[in-house]
């Protein structure tokens, strides 16, 4: 939950606090803990995650055109402008 959330240290502290007042909760010391391992590595494990959630991360090539309607359903489409943009992904060096 710190993790996901990238929680600040007030964000943390208040977190903490209600983990120690939880029945089955953590310790005080465990809560120290953990706030200390927070403060230190709280960059790397965010960009950890950051890296563990892109599929790719480099736009390779972008394509894009502005469209009008010329058939629709409702007559209040016609002639309305969509934007169509194709982009290709693709990792750094490949």
């Amino acid at each position: 939950a710190i993790a996901s959330a990238d929680m600040d240290l007030n964000q943390l502290e208040a977190f903490l606090t209600a983990q120690t007042k939880k029945q089955g909760g953590i310790t005080a010391d465990q809560a120290a803990v953990i706030a200390k391992f927070w403060k230190n590595h709280r960059i790397k494990i965010h960009e950890s995650l950051v890296n563990q959630s892109c599929w790719d991360n480099a736009l390779k090539n972008m394509n894009w055109r502005v469209d009008l309607k010329s058939q629709s359903r409702h007559i209040d489409q016609i002639n309305t402008p969509v934007a169509i943009v194709e982009m290709e992904l693709g990792k750094n060096g490949q």
